[in-house]
């Protein structure tokens, strides 16, 4: 489909429906509430908004307490802070306290963009996935990102949600139905299997697809939308192929790619794995979305290369991704790369 929507939007749409639809829901900001999208929440609901300000520590702390009292905390700051900054009051406060908080992280790997290497989170699935219990969840498209947050808020636990701000394409009906922890099967093809993670990287997965189509190699696509629990099953009945490649806005360590390698070394040992993802030895750097995409080999060509290689019968993981990229920020001149029109820091837009 052609037509888009913030995921911002459908997030905070969402969240002002079940308040509607009485849930007593709370939501808790560190002053992005323009970056989150949930100032039209705010002005309809002031009783119902809290913003810590520039304390992501006291974020979780106060949706902890917030649980406590039996509310339903929807907390949300980048992704870069909800991960590295908070990471202890998430996994002590929330988590192993056994409470109800859902912690949405905006601005997932390359959807930081601009705001530059110090909040683009390369590592956040990876911090996330080793706390116990946690659910873990990344949309893939507008409708996709309101059934998560239902879903999150119908029930009790735990959540963390990376959701990228800007316009996304609709995949889904509006009337598609979803559970956790099952994935969609967005394409069927016999030679080899697509594993997407996230809005960029199914877009870039289905591209991927049509290309190596006009090669005669047929591709499955699964959107994986969740990451703990991983849908085993919808992967292990496509895995008869032989060949899988895993693609997401993440490095390759930790994350999906590693999650699949994962259920493959313990259940499919037979089948061959490539993981498309940011190389583990590189940080974020300052960009466009679309030039970090090609920058960190996270666009449908790569992808395409990837399925080739496997298909072809020589060793293609972790080749295109580079796992050790050359780290070439000494040798770049900064000037070659897009640049914003004003100031690159943080951006509360």
């Amino acid at each position: 489909m052609s037509e888009q929507k913030e995921m911002r939007a459908a997030y905070a749409e969402t969240l002002i429906s079940l308040v509607e639809e009485g849930f007593d829901i709370v939501v808790l900001e560190a002053d992005l509430m323009r970056a989150t999208g949930t100032g039209a929440f705010a002005k309809k609901y002031p009783e119902r908004a809290v913003n810590v300000g520039v304390a992501e520590a006291n974020l979780i702390g106060v949706a902890s307490g917030l649980s406590a009292g039996n509310k339903i905390p929807f907390a949300a700051t980048f992704a870069c802070f909800a991960s590295r900054r908070a990471y202890d009051q998430f996994f002590l406060s929330a988590n192993y306290a056994g409470l109800n908080v859902k912690l949405v992280g905006t601005d997932p790997g390359v959807t930081a963009a601009f705001n530059g290497g110090t909040h683009m989170p390369f590592e956040d699935l990876a911090l996330m996935r080793a706390i116990p219990r946690l659910t873990i969840a990344e949309p893939s498209d507008p409708v996709s990102a309101a059934a998560l947050v239902r879903l999150a808020a119908s029930t009790y636990g735990c959540f963390y949600f990376r959701l990228p701000r800007k316009p996304a394409p609709f995949l889904y009906r509006a009337d598609e139905s979803f559970s956790i922890g099952s994935a969609k099967v967005l394409r069927k093809g016999g030679d080899v299997t697509l594993v997407a993670l996230g809005a960029v990287m199914v877009g870039e997965a289905l591209k991927a697809a049509d290309i190596l189509a006009g090669e005669n190699i047929q591709a499955t696509v699964i959107d994986a939308l969740w990451v703990a629990p991983l849908d085993e099953a919808a992967i292990l009945a496509h895995a008869g192929c032989g060949r899988i490649v895993t693609c997401e806005n993440h490095r390759v360590t930790g994350g999906l790619g590693s999650a699949v390698a994962e259920l493959i070394a313990e259940k499919a040992p037979g089948v061959r794995l490539a993981r498309i993802g940011v190389a583990s030895n590189l940080f974020g750097e300052v960009g466009t979305q679309d030039w970090l995409a090609e920058h960190f080999h996270l666009t449908a060509p790569y992808i395409a290369q990837a399925a080739r290689e496997l298909c072809a019968g020589r060793p293609a993981a972790d080749r295109l991704s580079a796992v050790q990229q050359p780290d070439t920020r000494p040798e770049m001149t900064r000037s070659a790369q897009p640049q914003p029109s004003g100031a690159h820091g943080a951006s509360g837009a």
